[in-house]
């Protein structure tokens, strides 16, 4: 296992983080359990929830966990998030001071913990002040309840703004973001990676497989079947299949990702991964699993050194289609003559 600072603290995390949305919902407590046992034994030490996975389940599960293993809760770095609804009052969602507090509170009590690592901000809010926001985050730190605190799915501006309202009021910085990005998803590299490696944060990858697509066992024009998301509840799932299946860009990505896989004696899930981990900003890669065979599978790929010129290859292919302005080739050659002159 590979180790990070966790963005921009002095906090070190392994490059590989164990997403627990799963706890509760696909898997069970036993289950669920097996998994971080794995994932603590594999030498990861970045566990991620949040108060809404399976309605606060995930957290309970994570907390009888570091409530039975007291030597190795110490090496866990622990982060959940905040935003979204967990009662009926229209004050029990958003990042109010109001809901905040009873949110951290009720994870630290689901958790069995006194302090939690990382406190992420689930969501933006469009009608809380977020001078508001970030005066409560800056309390929670000054207070020993959280050591650090980030943000998720976040588009370019509002990391900025909240970067920049920090500085002006004095507040502790955020260090991290966690946004959807993947080799089929890398829309985010227009602001939101220039944003964030401009703040110094680190991007916490999810969906690093997009849903299971990178793991290369879905077939052209072939309905999903068996033990996938997709194929387990086809009506929910076709609705996300057939969009992607019906673009050429999917299917030669896939092919380069099973090419570079072939190369390297891997299989494409790794491939994808490692492709991801050695990305600008990128923290740790979320690994979400509902087996201890899955997360297995997937942690291999710390072992998987991909040549410059795949990674080229991967980069190339994958690259995410959009207009020529204003983030087309002639802002890139932008981009790139302002680092030239820098230099």
């Amino acid at each position: 296992m590979r180790y990070r600072t966790l963005g921009n603290s002095g906090a070190v995390v392994s490059t590989y983080a164990l997403g627990t949305m799963t706890f509760g919902s696909e898997a069970d407590e036993a289950t669920s359990h097996d998994l971080l046992d794995t994932y603590l034994a594999a030498g990861g030490n970045f566990v991620d929830t949040a108060d809404v996975y399976s309605g606060g389940a995930s957290e309970e599960i994570i907390g009888t966990w570091l409530a039975a293993h007291p030597t190795q809760a110490q090496q866990v770095v622990l982060a959940t998030k905040a935003r979204f609804s967990k009662g009926p009052g229209p004050n029990d969602l958003g990042t109010s001071r109001r809901h905040l507090i009873r949110a951290l509170d009720a994870s630290l009590r689901r958790l069995g913990v006194e302090h939690i690592d990382l406190y992420q901000l689930h969501a933006w809010d469009a009608v809380t002040p977020l001078e508001e926001t970030l005066r409560f985050l800056d309390d929670a730190v000054s207070s020993g309840k959280i050591g650090y605190y980030g943000f998720s799915n976040f588009l370019g501006w509002q990391l900025t703004k909240a970067v920049h309202l920090a500085r002006a009021h004095g507040f502790t910085p955020p260090v991290t973001l966690q946004p959807q990005y993947n080799l089929l998803v890398r829309e985010i590299e227009s602001e939101v990676v220039p944003a964030a490696l401009d703040a110094g944060m680190g991007l916490l990858p999810w969906s690093p497989l997009a849903g299971g697509w990178l793991t290369g066992k879905y077939r052209r024009d072939a309905d999903p079947t068996g033990a996938t998301r997709l194929g387990e509840d086809p009506e929910r799932g076709m609705e996300a299949w057939q969009p992607r299946n019906a673009l050429e860009r999917t299917w030669q990505i896939l092919g380069v990702v099973q090419d570079v896989a072939r190369e390297v004696g891997a299989n494409p899930a790794r491939v994808a991964l490692a492709w991801l981990e050695a990305q600008p900003a990128v923290t740790s890669v979320i690994l979400g699993a509902r087996t201890t065979d899955q997360l297995t599978d997937n942690l291999g790929a710390v072992a998987v050194e991909l040549s410059a010129e795949q990674l080229a290859r991967l980069t190339a292919v994958s690259a995410p289609v959009v207009s020529d302005y204003p983030y087309g080739q002639a802002a890139v050659d932008q981009r790139h003559r302002a680092i030239d002159v820098t230099a």
